[in-house]
């Protein structure tokens, strides 16, 4: 059903072509949905072929238009291939949405190896491999476009959430240095870090429903995919319960100490002396951050 809000206005996304990971369900299908009433035609990519084939199936029959493109976006020549899908069904590439991943809970005591190996295979290599042949596929375009990744609060630091925190953590680090590497072709790159009730939701708080709906988070979604986000590259939007606001990157702190000479003894005593009551708080928080330098200052600055 079309919110009345869309009606008698342009479509966001009007005549852009888009790739959406990991969308045959949960986010992804919600972001699907909404990108294709804004106008877009979509390339619904997910593992399980039949259910990718009728989200696209949903999006046609409400007037708009999609293809499937089933398949696993860890391998570089499965994520070439989904770009190449999308050139070919939709003549271009204006954007792409990676929300593909796996979730994981263990701790480091009994973590199973392989399962490690396939959380960043999928979730950080996966992504990274959607977004070097987009990219690519943008620049050969000469029309510029947009790339959204999907982190989560596990960066920061949660229980039991080692991999994928590890996983998303190196998602950020891709959208950072992306945003600079792509900026002259005109190609933005933000993060989206949501609480949503999805099935990993449920895997965590079983007894509870913790977060939005998907279909709440999917219009800031949207519209980091748009034009009108033009002024934002490079950040992490975090969306939970209705409330955006921007991740800090990793920084620098204040106060610094200066290290006397090479004894290790007389080195210990001046960090604890000086940096023991500054340290950071374990998992995530919210702090007041503000910026107090451009690129280039110095620590002491």
């Amino acid at each position: 059903m079309q919110d009345n809000s869309t009606v008698g206005r342009p479509g966001m996304l009007e005549g852009k072509a888009i790739v959406i990971t990991g969308s045959g369900r949960g986010l992804g299908a919600a972001y699907a949905h909404l990108a294709a009433r804004e106008g877009a035609s979509v390339v619904v990519n997910g593992v399980d072929g039949a259910v990718a084939r009728a989200v696209a199936e949903a999006i046609c029959a409400e007037g708009g238009k999609a293809v499937a493109h089933p398949g696993d976006i860890s391998t570089w020549d499965a994520a070439c291939g989904l770009i190449d899908s999308c050139v070919e069904a939709f003549g271009r590439i204006d954007a792409v949405c990676n929300n593909a991943a796996v979730f994981t809970m263990a701790t480091p005591f009994d973590e199973d190896p392989e399962t490690f190996r396939r959380t960043i295979e999928v979730n950080l290599m996966g992504t990274a491999f959607v977004g070097m042949a987009a990219a690519r596929a943008m620049k050969a375009q000469g029309t510029g476009g947009a790339i959204l990744n999907t982190v989560s609060g596990a960066q920061s630091g949660l229980l039991e959430m080692a991999a994928y925190g590890a996983s998303k953590g190196g998602i950020a680090s891709l959208t950072y240095n992306w945003a600079m590497d792509m900026a002259p072709h005109g190609i933005r790159v933000n993060a989206i870090s949501p609480r949503a009730a999805t099935r990993s939701a449920q895997v965590v708080h079983p007894d509870t429903n913790k977060g939005m709906p998907p279909e709440g988070v999917a219009p800031l979604a949207v519209y980091l995919l748009s034009d009108l986000s033009s002024r934002f590259t490079g950040q992490v939007f975090m969306a939970v319960d209705g409330e955006v606001a921007l991740m800090s990157h990793p920084a620098i702190t204040t106060p610094s100490v200066w290290m006397p000479g090479l004894d290790p003894f007389e080195v210990g005593r001046v960090v604890e002396a000086g940096l023991a009551d500054h340290q950071l708080p374990l998992g995530r928080s919210v702090q007041k951050i503000e910026i107090l330098s451009e690129l280039g200052a110095t620590m002491n600055g």
